[in-house]
């Protein structure tokens, strides 16, 4: 698939087959991923790659809890919404494979000349770690398309992110990111609209 085909078709895709991935696409979808560019060059991403079936089921599960101690308010369409929500958080379950993405704490250069801490560091660089993360799902997410494979970002699941670590062991150098859910498209897909380039751009001249 020519480049510009992989962007224009990419597609966040929630419902899968079941079929399996192959071990080798799954590696390589990884190896893209952390081609990403990263701040100084850290490179601070690790991956676990999770097909067990109850593994996910448990995962999903601490996330509904945490959507469920949620404090609702009085809207009429609270409970709707929430559930909603819930399964935007919780669909992974059903993929075939979930990337899991960590992060390190990447360190810079500048920590060694100023004594601000590293978190103000990063909150000053507008969270360049953050955006590294960015950069790496987006990799993911393209060379699964290219693959053949749907995918989806999420983020929504960090909400339990204590929990999911626990349950994953997570090293506490590490920090949990994000997912990507994985597999074969259960239906045909196309890409939702775009706005307009001459809504988004702007020149200074």
């Amino acid at each position: 698939m020519e480049f510009k085909q992989v962007l224009e078709t990419r597609s966040s895709v929630r419902v899968f087959t079941q079929e399996k991935i192959n071990p080798d696409d799954l590696r390589e979808i990884v190896r893209l991923g952390a081609m990403a560019p990263s701040v100084n060059n850290y490179q601070p991403w690790k991956f676990i790659i999770i097909t067990n079936r109850e593994l996910l089921q448990n995962m999903a599960k601490f996330v509904s809890e945490k959507i469920a101690s949620l404090p609702a308010n009085n809207s009429q369409n609270a409970s709707n919404i929430i559930s909603q929500v819930e399964w935007f958080a919780t669909f992974f379950k059903e993929a075939p494979a979930v990337i899991t993405l960590l992060m390190d704490k990447a360190e810079t250069v500048l920590e060694k000349s100023v004594t601000l801490s590293p978190e103000e560091i990063n909150r000053m660089r507008n969270f360049p770690d953050i955006q590294s993360a960015g950069a790496c799902i987006q990799n993911i997410l393209l060379a699964a398309t290219n693959l053949g494979y749907g995918a989806c970002w999420l983020s929504a699941p960090m909400m339990a992110k204590d929990d999911l670590e626990n349950l994953l062991e997570i090293p506490k150098s590490s920090s949990l990111m994000a997912f990507v859910a994985i597999g074969k498209a259960l239906h045909p897909f196309k890409p939702k609209n775009r706005k307009n380039i001459d809504e988004i751009l702007s020149w200074k001249k």
